[in-house]
């Protein structure tokens, strides 16, 4: 825990195209699992989804030079020795939810905010069938649509949530 503290404390405050920090992004995230009474697998993993963003510390306009930085795989890789697969799972699939949901709602392309639309793009678009079906094959895949819709709620200028100590607690009972 004290790693994924510190790596918020020093990257969290990078921008990642929208309006808040990305640290302030994963922490709306979280609240919004918890506000959805979500179990603590999905709290964390929304906490938790974007962590490969703080510890590739790449460029801030990496997507707009056509570079997709694989954070969700970067992610999930480095935690899964200390999370269960829910969780890694929730991390590891949230940019194909968004895929998938882009291809099976296609409303909801025209719900993403402009940055997530963006990165849309690099991501490889809306899934095809092959893809839709393979990833309805994943155990988790539904945790993961979840994860997805905490992810597209946390992108708010000001809003009042408890801070990284609390999402740590909650998340410390999943470490092995």
């Amino acid at each position: 825990m004290a790693f994924i503290k510190q790596q918020f404390e020093e990257n969290g405050h990078v921008a990642y195209g929208e309006h808040i920090s990305m640290g302030e992004h994963m922490l709306q995230s979280a609240y919004y699992a918890e506000q959805k009474n979500s179990c603590d697998a999905i709290i964390t993993a929304a906490l938790l989804h974007d962590f490969g963003h703080l510890i590739l510390e790449l460029p801030e306009d990496i997507t707009e030079n056509g570079i997709d930085g694989y954070h969700e795989d970067v992610g999930a890789k480095f935690l899964a020795p200390y999370f269960p697969k829910q969780i890694i799972d929730g991390i590891a699939l949230h940019v194909q939810a968004k895929r998938y949901m882009c291809a099976v709602k296609p409303k909801y392309h025209g719900q993403l905010s402009q940055a997530s639309q963006d990165t849309l793009t690099v991501q490889g678009g809306p899934m095809n069938t092959k893809e839709i079906t393979a990833f309805e094959q994943e155990p988790f895949y539904k945790d993961a649509l979840q994860v997805r819709l905490f992810d597209d709620l946390g992108k708010h200028v000001e809003l009042e949530h408890p801070d990284l100590t609390h999402y740590l607690r909650i998340a410390q009972q999943f470490v092995v």
